[in-house]
């Protein structure tokens, strides 16, 4: 496939993907929750688990943002991230909070190896990932940052993240 061919929905779903999940927890806008889905087309994931307040397709917002991905990007909805760990490591799913906690390492330096599967958590847009989350999970990655802030928004992680797994496990 060169580099300007677009695969169909039917071929997407045939196609080979990315071995990652997101898990998406208590993302509150709608919109952060469809670029989730446009960007895990973009990087060609096996599926988003959505848990606790995020919202589902066919939410306008997701829409908006989504331009159609979340008609052909596997999705789930869980009550809690806790029940889509749980479901993910029955399919054999490593899993790793994105999140500025003590023993967090830094994004460049998870090393996974091939035919690993991930799972990758990202948290509420004020309060992040659940300290419980995290304590659940194999790895806390962090995303240097550089600046004042110290916060860049969810789904701008997503894409990080996504780039950096792409990487690795390709």
């Amino acid at each position: 496939m060169d580099k300007n061919s677009r695969l169909s929905p039917e071929e997407y779903l045939a196609a080979e993907h990315l071995p990652v999940r997101l898990i998406i927890e208590d993302v509150r806008s709608g919109n952060n929750v469809g670029s989730f889905f446009r960007t895990g087309d973009a990087f060609r994931i096996s599926g988003i688990e959505l848990c606790g307040i995020s919202c589902h397709p066919p939410h306008r917002d997701i829409l908006k943002t989504a331009l159609g991905s979340s008609k052909y990007v596997p999705w789930r909805g869980h009550k809690t991230a806790a029940e889509a760990i749980e479901v993910l490591r029955g399919e054999g799913y490593k899993i790793v909070s994105i999140e500025q906690v003590d023993g967090s390492i830094m994004l460049d330096q998870w090393a996974p190896e091939q035919g690993e599967k991930w799972a990758f958590v990202f948290g509420n847009e004020v309060r992040g990932v659940r300290i419980d989350t995290c304590a659940a999970s194999d790895v806390v990655i962090e995303i240097p940052q550089l600046g004042v802030k110290q916060s860049m928004n969810v789904s701008v992680c997503a894409g990080i993240v996504l780039w950096q797994a792409s990487q690795k496990l390709r």
